[in-house]
């Protein structure tokens, strides 16, 4: 009978077990993933680990993004994913698996706390705490690129609106069930002020919604100035791509070890955990590794997983480790009392499970009664009227000076369609530009109606490409110009 009893307890322990999908990686990957998982089980972590391959190995092996296609099986069914650190292999035609991941599944918000750790961690910011929340999928990071000509490369930059909801929203959700107080908003709208402007736009949007919340705005220069020199003064940043995977790195850089900084890659409906170092192959298989950043990264999973007591206990007793002194050799310092290993560390955090720090403050957590971000926030708006009005020809050449190459333009265009002003890397050249303005080989013409009543058709820039190609001038992109519901969808030239 009783065997029967603590067979039933045991089945109903099992069935609580979220399963895990779990990557060791590569380099001190193995490593640390152990010793994280090791303290996950002692402190009483209700997972279930399913262990797939990534990295360099199925890199060599053909898999041009180090990820087999059966893996992609067990992410989406467990859909929470421990991952180590991996190696991309030197070399063209080995692709990101971070931001294969990302986009394929979905994990639009990367969230990364920074927190200094003075004096056991040496930092010239001791009061250092604060979250980066960067958009994980568009922005540059698209890797839409081209050459064009001979002298000039193009990188497209997108930003939608729904990457804009989502992650604005995500960021004010995430202070709110963190008891932050404050969202700043960093973008480079002055400049680029129809896709960075759409950012701040809908951060003005959204943040109404969170009154009890600060919301700022701070240019990305002067912001990232003020986070390096004045870090008191942000608590929650929110921000496109680029400028996020930047301001991440220095703010975990600050804390004195950017070993020590987690992060976590969240979609609706899949999550991806990590620590933001690299796979530390000149140190792999040593026994030195810290397993600290991937060991917070796993807390962030457990409050994930509505595992809070567990994650609380977890990030406390590593606390409790780290201000005795007790230091792998990264932090080794006069501040540390014993130099150990990856698992004397781990054994160290285990022997403190259930102890609270005493210089440090200790941390709780709650579990939230919903996520976060609940699946499907974004909500399409009805089409626009869209009139086309325009097109931006490009063109490459490298014989013609702004002058000359206009006096073609105006004489070849009888349709409806007018050469307005050409531009060389955004700034206008035409009509009435400098001398000193040095030009590529790389022109935008734009042509629009030569009044705005005169409605233009897909037929007028057909005619208009065909002229130009016959004249045999080099066409090698156009854009359409636009306006939505009566506002202009494109950027004037400088000088308009």
């Amino acid at each position: 009978m009783q065997a029967k009893q603590h067979m039933h307890l045991e089945a109903i322990e099992q069935s609580e077990k979220v399963p895990v999908t779990v990557a060791l990686g590569d380099g001190i990957g193995p490593e640390i993933v152990q010793a994280t998982l090791k303290i996950l089980t002692a402190a009483g972590a209700r997972i279930a680990p399913e262990y797939i391959d990534i990295g360099e190995q199925l890199y060599l092996a053909g898999h041009s993004s180090g990820i087999a296609p059966q893996a992609w099986t067990s992410l989406r069914r467990n859909r929470v994913f421990l991952k180590g650190p991996v190696t991309t292999p030197s070399g063209d035609g080995y692709k990101s698996l971070n931001v294969t991941i990302r986009k394929t599944l979905g994990l639009y918000a990367n969230v990364r706390p920074c927190v200094s750790y003075a004096p056991f961690v040496a930092t010239l910011h001791p009061q250092l705490d604060i979250v980066i929340v960067r958009e994980n999928e568009e922005d540059l990071y698209a890797g839409i690129e081209h050459r064009q000509t001979d002298e000039v490369f193009q990188c497209l930059k997108l930003i939608s609106r729904p990457g804009c909801e989502k992650i604005v929203r995500y960021a004010f959700d995430y202070a709110r069930s963190h008891g932050r107080k404050k969202v700043t908003c960093m973008v480079k709208d002055n400049i680029m002020k129809m896709t960075d402007g759409l950012f701040y736009k809908v951060f003005q949007e959204i943040s109404v919604e969170y009154p009890e919340i600060v919301a700022e705005r701070y240019i990305i220069d002067i912001g990232a100035a003020r986070l390096a020199t004045q870090p008191g003064r942000f608590d929650v940043v929110v921000t496109p791509n680029l400028y996020g995977d930047i301001l991440s790195d220095i703010a975990a850089e600050m804390t004195g070890s950017v070993g020590l900084a987690p992060s976590a890659n969240i979609g609706d409906s899949i999550a991806m955990f990590e620590a933001i170092h690299g796979s530390a192959p000149d140190i792999a298989g040593q026994g030195i590794a810290n397993p600290s950043g991937l060991l917070l990264a796993a807390v962030m999973m457990l409050v994930h997983i509505k595992q809070a007591e567990v994650a609380a206990r977890i990030h406390n007793a590593w606390l409790a480790t780290l201000e005795e002194g007790i230091h792998t050799a990264d932090l080794h310092s006069k501040n540390s009392q014993r130099l150990v290993s990856t698992n004397e560390f781990a054994e160290a955090v285990i022997q403190r499970l259930g102890q609270l720090p005493e210089s440090f403050k200790a941390v709780s957590y709650q579990n939230a009664a919903e996520p976060i971000q609940p699946t499907f926030r974004y909500q399409r708006a009805q089409p626009a009227q869209k009139v086309l009005l325009g097109v931006d020809v490009f063109l490459h050449e490298s014989q013609f000076s702004p002058e000359q190459l206009a006096s073609r333009l105006l004489n070849l265009t009888d349709g409806v369609l007018h050469l307005q002003m050409i531009t060389n890397r955004g700034v206008k050249v035409w009509p009435q530009g400098y001398p000193e303005t040095f030009c590529t080989d790389h022109w935008r013409c734009r042509f629009m109606a030569q009044t705005p009543e005169q409605p233009v058709s897909q037929r007028d820039l057909i005619k208009l490409l065909s002229v130009l190609t016959e004249l045999g001038l080099d066409v090698i992109k156009i854009e359409n110009l636009f306006s939505f519901n009566g506002e202009r969808g494109f950027a004037l030239g400088q000088g308009q």
